[in-house]
């Protein structure tokens, strides 16, 4: 079994930044590939950024590309999201899932992570 908990969310304004950790627990996260969710009032839950096992592999949503950046650090077991030039859509609660994945392949449906943290919360004020 994998536990994952998120920090570093909070209240910003629009044009900061803000780097999200995801601690994983219970298994060696470098066996796992990672990834980064939100999911805003009303809305279905998205993914926002990938990496691969392996960590030669990454994956951003249009909406971020360019502005966040995943990276991993296998020797803490942490992933993390670092947040730049954050816009008020950013706005959701955010969810760091990890899978069990190939070298390079990052899943992009939630339904694809069997491990999710419990959220953390991000929101930017205009």
């Amino acid at each position: 079994q994998v536990q994952l908990v998120e920090s570093g969310g909070g209240l910003v304004q629009a044009g900061a930044s803000l780097r999200l950790s995801c601690a994983a627990s219970g298994r060696t996260s470098s066996t796992l590939g990672m990834a980064w969710f939100r999911q805003a009032p009303g809305k279905e839950r998205e993914f926002v950024a990938g990496i691969s096992m392996s960590g030669l592999s990454t994956y951003y949503a249009d909406s971020v590309k360019g502005r966040f950046t995943i990276s991993r650090d296998n020797a803490k077991n942490t992933g993390y999201l670092q947040m730049n030039t954050l816009k008020p859509e950013d706005t959701a609660v955010y969810y760091c899932a990890a899978a069990a994945g190939g070298y390079y392949y990052i899943p992009t449906r939630p339904s694809e992570y069997p491990y999710w943290g419990q959220g953390t919360q991000v929101t930017v004020s205009s």
